[in-house]
């Protein structure tokens, strides 16, 4: 009963506890290499059981980590996008089902673009959600620079034989990785069958074998080395047939995952080495070879006796040599030889060899063979072999008989002549080359030479012995003493002279004799018996240098402009001969020189090219030598001189002269031609010049003390280095027979004045500028109206020539600047309005004087009033212009002097005087008349002369103008007491001015006496209350002007 309870409890809670859903993937991240094969697995736990389970598989790239792109599904064909389909489709990518719940992705070539995040996800088959249903995986894609290689070969081996190969494993990988390296052989007869691993270094560095060559290995047969850090060396020894196939070395990156499993990255193999191994036999075959087996007296016999056997360095044999059954000589496997009784003599003097070329060749060689060597040759090899009981046991077997001839010598030689060249030139060399042809022994030659000319006898040069020895002729001792002459043997059948510096003489037929010997007898008492002889015979011409040597001199530029550079071209014929040097001189004729005086006297030296190569100098140097450069070609036919930034003094005929010199045997010279070349002329001038001046023509208008300025443009000019002196002119008027120099500035800067600039007194009021280095200014400071005229700049251009000296390239001038330098226009004006004003007499008379308008703010005026007194008073004339009498009233001058001008009034403007000037602005001026009299009646007018101050400082009148009229009417005065009072100023002054002073006086006096009495009687003051009686001051009132007297009066309430 309990336990049915327990068993209900354990269902209720199955029921209530639901699986949680986990997804699982290899972890990363996983790095492989491109081109690989490439496994990810995926897991899904915790779902309801019975259900099988489908994967979709997609990635993000690392630079749209946010983007799925999808790869594949188990449940949907087409699941994958565009960028995947393909390789799908392809098989390329496919889905591997472990198990219902449990799958792999395989990549089988995988790309660098599969580089990223991958992501494995599982579709609910639940009904509800619950845990994870993807999980996600980074996948790096690196090259794949893992190596293998081994040079493809085909060997052949014999059995027990040691076998070497080596191996070049190598990469590149930045990741931590292991190799593991192995050697595999595959069996040619079954290439389905697998291969049979031979030793392999493992990723953990342990080295392991298959099952086969375990014993092998361990036994120390087999190795595996690592001799440098890519070297991988297999060495087998002891081959054994099984050891036959085809070899190659494969290699294994491995990088270790991070769920700590190793995973093989890449894997390549090495191209196949054939290795074929031969079973071991102890047979062995002897053979006997020989080039030919007739021969001549005197020639050489080699004789070779190989062995054929397997292993033949591991195994005894002695090889003896017979002949005609006599011993020659034995060779143990010592290689040491035992010579028979007859030939030791010969080995002693080197004629004779027997050694041991290798292993398995045997030499028999015997030089200078006799007639007595003619006979049958036998090679016998015996094997010595220790048998299984310790014994020793020899095996020997002969070759055939080799049957040789030696026949006596016959001479078949025959000789050929050949040289360089038919025809030398003079100081070249001779080179004559003797080949003789069809020798067996030792030659001597003889040469020979037969002048062309028939009385001379026939000399023989040089001879070389059958031993080598050169002697020279008695006629060339002495040249082969400084070795002009030379005899070479170059080898055995072929000989040289060779004659240096050839000299006319040594022109004729050659002759080579060559003879044949040969040495009879032995050692010591050996001699030369002669076989045969042969000669050849060449003519050789010998070209003299002075027939062909020629001079000639050229230039490109027989024309040019200063500053510019010329090059000269001596042109030597034939080519240079170090043994017949020419020495080379450019002379030069000043274009100074007169033309009658052109001879070859009047040529100076320039330079010298010696004939050792060096340079001198000569007494004439262009351009102090600083600008002179010479060189010459290689061949030392060309010789040029070159002149830079030429001037006149470069300017004038050049030739060059040649000396042909020959070097003798005995290292003098002497001298063998002299030749002088044609003349070159060249001409240096001033270079065109390219100078513009701006020639536009202006008129320019100015007032009087202006300033003017007159500009000086230079649009081109011929060299940046140019200098300009400027010119500048004036022509006054129109007509004028020629310009006046008005100032000259030089091209240093320097300034000098013309004659009319000190004529006019201009020196103070011009001056020049230089605003940049083509523009030029003249100005006219306080400018006169005698200023007026054409003015134009005259512009020369100056440039330097090479040697420092400065000439006048051009003139040019400018256009033309009229300028009109006139006074200011005349714009006096006088207020011309017209009063009439009547005043009494002995009253003043006010007249006014208004210039509205002045020509100029600087103008000074005189000012003139005068009176018309005219018999008919309505007559209306002009100012100045009425038939009355003119009467100078009142002048000023512009100098501010009174009574200036040709006014002369009757009253001088003195002190006391009745007129009374003023000038309350600059253009009001005022004049009172004062105590008018009747004789001051008439037209008044005011006369107004404008002056101005010219740029020499001097006043002149500019223009005149008149005001209108003021009609002055004086009434008659009549006597009156104000009239009388006022006429007397002594009177005057009595009766208004004296009795205020006095009258203050008293009042002051009265003041302190009240004062002083109210201080003394202050007890008294208000006692019944009565008031003091106080007096005012009166009220004075008066006219300061003697129509108001002064009045004093008395007011009411004056006294309280």
């Amino acid at each position: 009963m309990a336990t049915g309870a327990l068993l209900l409890a354990c269902a209720l809670l199955a029921g209530v506890a639901v699986a949680q859903r986990v997804v699982t993937v290899q972890s990363g991240p996983l790095i492989r290499t491109e081109g690989s094969h490439v496994t990810i697995w995926c897991n899904v736990t915790g779902y309801k059981e019975g259900r099988e389970q489908d994967f979709e598989w997609s990635m993000y790239l690392p630079t749209v980590p946010d983007r799925e792109i999808r790869i594949i599904s188990t449940a949907q064909s087409n699941y994958a996008y565009a960028v995947y389909s393909q390789r799908v489709n392809d098989k390329e990518i496919f889905v591997e089902r472990l198990s219902r719940d449990s799958a792999v992705l395989h990549i089988t070539k995988v790309q660098a673009k599969d580089q990223g995040l991958f992501e494995c996800y599982t579709p609910n088959t639940d009904g509800q959600y619950l845990g994870s249903y993807s999980a996600r995986t980074n996948l790096t894609v690196i090259a794949d620079s893992l190596t293998v290689s081994a040079p493809p070969q085909t060997l052949s081996k014999v059995e027990g034989d040691t076998l070497q190969l080596t191996c070049e494993v190598s990469r590149t990988t930045e990741q931590h990785t292991h190799l593991s390296v192995g050697w595999y052989l595959r069996s040619p007869e079954d290439a389905a069958a697998p291969p049979q691993e031979l030793v392999t270094l493992s990723r953990d560095f342990v080295l392991r074998s298959g099952g086969p060559y375990r014993q092998r290995i361990t036994a120390g047969d087999l190795r595996l080395d690592k001799t440098s850090a890519t070297a991988y060396r297999l060495t087998i020894h002891k081959l054994q047939p099984i050891d036959q196939g085809l070899l190659y070395c494969q290699a294994t990156e491995w990088i270790q995952d991070p769920d700590g499993s190793w995973f093989a990255m890449t894997r390549k193999q090495s191209d196949k080495i054939q290795l074929r191994i031969q079973p071991t036999d102890r047979d062995f075959s002897i053979q006997v070879s020989t080039e030919r087996r007739s021969f001549t007296v005197g020639e050489p016999l080699e004789l070779r006796c190989t062995i054929e056997a397997q292993n033949v360095p591991e195994r005894f044999f002695s090889v003896s040599w017979v002949f005609s059954s006599s011993p020659v000589a034995v060779v143990g496997p010592s290689a040491v030889p035992a010579l028979g009784p007859d030939y030791v003599a010969r080995e002693a003097a080197g004629l004779m060899t027997v050694r041991k070329e290798s292993p398995n060749v045997h030499l028999l060689k015997l030089q200078r063979l006799h007639i007595a060597d003619s006979g049958k040759y036998i090679c016998r090899v015996t094997e010595r072999e220790k048998t299984p009981t310790g014994d020793f046991i020899d095996r020997s077997k002969r070759s055939r008989n080799v049957q040789i001839t030696v026949q006596q010598l016959k001479s078949n030689i025959t000789a050929s002549l050949s040289t360089n060249s038919s025809e030398v030139l003079e100081g070249d060399p001779i080179q004559l080359t003797c080949t003789v042809r069809f020798t067996t022994g030792p030659l001597s030659v003889v040469w020979q030479l037969i002048s062309k000319q028939e009385t001379e006898p026939i000399q023989e040069v040089a001879s070389v012995d059958q031993d080598g020895a050169i002697i020279h002729g008695p006629t060339y001792k002495e040249r082969s003493s400084y070795g002009d002459i030379r005899v070479e043997k170059l080898r055995a059948d072929t000989f040289t002279l060779s004659i240096y510096n050839a000299l006319p003489g040594d022109e004729g037929q050659y002759y080579c004799t060559a003879t044949e010997w040969f040495q009879i007898g032995s050692e010591p008492e050996l001699n030369w018996e002669k076989m045969g002889e042969s000669s050849a015979n060449r003519t050789i011409n010998v070209k003299t240098v002075e027939s062909s040597f020629m001079v000639s001199a050229s230039s490109r530029t027989p024309s040019i402009n200063f500053g510019e550079s010329f090059d000269l071209l001596c042109l030597v014929k034939p080519r240079h001969n170090p043994r017949v040097p020419t020495s080379v001189t450019w002379r030069f004729l000043p274009a100074s020189t007169r033309a009658d005086d052109e001879d070859q006297g009047d040529f100076k030296d320039l330079v010298t090219f010696t004939r050792e190569g060096t340079l001198q100098w000569g007494e004439q140097l262009l351009g102090l030598g600083t600008r002179t450069t010479v060189d010459r070609s290689h061949s030392n036919t060309n010789f040029r001189l070159s002149v830079t930034r030429a001037g006149r003094r470069e300017a004038g005929k050049y030739q060059c002269t040649a000396v042909l010199w020959r070097r003798n045997y005995d290292n003098s010279w002497s001298k063998v031609a002299n030749r002088t070349s044609n003349l070159l002329g060249i001409s240096v001038l001033q270079p065109e010049s390219r100078l513009k001046v701006q020639k536009n023509n202006q008129s320019l208008v100015y007032l009087e003390d202006s300033r003017v300025r007159i500009n000086c443009s230079i649009t081109t000019q011929t060299s940046q280095d140019s200098q300009h002196a400027v010119l500048w002119y004036v022509r006054r008027a129109a007509g004028s027979e020629a310009d006046e120099l008005l100032l000259r500035i030089e091209r240093s800067g320097a300034f000098e004045y013309g004659a009319y600039a000190d004529e006019e007194r201009l020196r103070r009021r011009v001056q020049s500028e230089r605003l940049s280095p083509r523009l030029y200014v003249l100005t006219l400071n306080r400018a006169e109206s005698s200023d007026s005229g054409t003015y134009y700049c005259l512009v020369e251009e100056w440039l330097s020539d090479p040697d420092g000296a400065w000439y006048r390239l051009s003139r040019e001038s400018s256009g033309y600047t009229q300028v009109l330098v006139r006074q200011p226009e005349v714009r006096l004006h006088v207020e011309e309005h017209e009063s009439n004003i009547t005043v009494e007499e002995s009253s003043s008379i006010r007249l006014g004087c208004s210039i509205p308008s002045q020509s100029s703010p600087d103008s000074r005026f005189s000012v003139f009033w005068y009176v018309e007194r005219s018999v008919d008073d309505d007559v209306e004339d002009q100012p100045g212009e009425g038939d009355g009498e003119r009467e100078c009233v009142f002048s000023i001058g512009h100098d501010a002097i009174f009574g200036n001008g040709n006014c002369s009034p009757r009253e001088e403007a003195e002190l006391n005087s009745r007129l009374q000037f003023e000038r309350t602005t600059s253009d009001q001026y005022g004049l009172t008349i004062r105590e008018a009299r009747p004789t001051d009646a008439g037209r008044y007018y005011c006369h107004v002369e404008e002056w101005l101050l010219n740029p020499r400082n001097s006043w002149y009148r500019l223009a005149t103008n008149n005001s209108g009229f003021t009609i002055v009417n004086i009434l008659p005065q009549v006597s009156t007491i104000h009239s009388v009072v006022c006429s007397n100023e002594s009177f005057f002054y009595f009766i208004f001015f004296y009795p205020f002073p006095i009258f203050g006086i008293l009042l002051i006096a009265l003041l302190l006496v009240r004062f002083k009495s109210r201080n003394n009687n202050k007890s008294q003051e208000g006692k019944n209350g009565a008031p003091l009686l106080w007096i005012k001051e009166p009220h004075l009132s008066y006219s300061p002007t003697c129509l108001d007297p002064p009045a004093l009066s008395l007011h009411p309430g004056s006294v309280d």
